[in-house]
């Protein structure tokens, strides 16, 4: 199971631009902090703040119907609150995600953005310690916040089998590793494994969906990413996702390992 950690990624706003990190602090029962912290709902979504529950991607702005959105290329700045959105090298926003006069202007630009895509007025949506998570609440895990974790050798073996190149970011998962063979990920399930000083029980593989079709450089369709999967190796499946159950800041590069008590097992 030895690996080490390629790539360190979030997505503060559901569906919109992954943002690299050198390092993550992990709590446990916790998603990455910052990861799908915000969501742009449809008009027709009811999401109580004070009473946040999981709601299927279909209720936001998406990807997998979507794909106008990977034209833009935004970043959030938690210390500050700040958001910005750009396209081309240009800057088409900014604005204080956190403050109401920022949330309402985001809202206003990914509705006009999205006009005749899905139905407006969008607005902007959060609430404290929670996750706009693509994931199901899962029955074998204690929390419904997960780390998600693919094998960058399992996206080679699909690379070679459809004669294509796919970009990792596709997936848009948190943690990309290297180290172990193709698939072997999807032999986890149920066990526990250590990153730097936290340690993550693995609780389900991926499924799939047709998000993945869309190229994240230059937003077309180009590759049937689901239909390649089943045709090629039988499934739909494309990395892992974690519970954390012991904290603490991981770092690029931190291998990857079977926790203590199952090393020699």
């Amino acid at each position: 199971m030895n690996g080490q950690i390629a790539a360190l990624y979030r997505y503060p706003v559901k569906g919109l631009s992954p943002e690299p990190l050198e390092r993550a602090a992990l709590a446990p029962g916790k998603c990455l902090p910052q990861d799908r912290r915000f969501a742009l709902a449809l008009p027709s979504t009811e999401f109580d703040p004070a009473r946040p529950q999981w709601l299927a991607k279909t209720h936001f702005a998406m990807l997998m119907r979507d794909e106008k959105l990977a034209q833009l290329h935004t970043r959030f700045d938690a210390a500050s609150g700040m958001f910005s959105v750009q396209r081309g090298g240009a800057r088409l926003l900014e604005a204080r995600l956190t403050a109401p006069e920022g949330r309402q202007a985001v809202a206003e630009f990914f509705t006009r953005f999205l006009d005749g895509v899905v139905p407006g007025p969008l607005r902007v949506v959060d609430a404290p310690g929670h996750a706009f998570a693509d994931a199901r609440p899962k029955p074998n895990a204690t929390t419904d916040q997960y780390v998600s974790l693919i094998n960058r050798a399992s996206i080679a073996a699909l690379v070679q089998a459809l004669g294509a190149a796919i970009d990792p970011l596709r997936f848009r998962a948190n943690l990309y590793f290297d180290g172990p063979p193709a698939w072997a990920e999807l032999d986890w399930l149920g066990r526990d494994i250590r990153i730097g000083p936290a340690r993550l029980k693995v609780i389900a593989a991926i499924t799939r969906c047709a998000a993945t079709a869309v190229n994240p450089a230059t937003a077309a369709r180009d590759l049937d990413i689901v239909g390649g999967l089943q045709r090629q190796f039988g499934h739909n499946l494309m990395g892992i996702y974690a519970e954390v159950a012991q904290g603490g800041e991981i770092v690029r590069g931190d291998r990857l390992e079977p926790a203590a008590s199952q090393a020699t097992s």
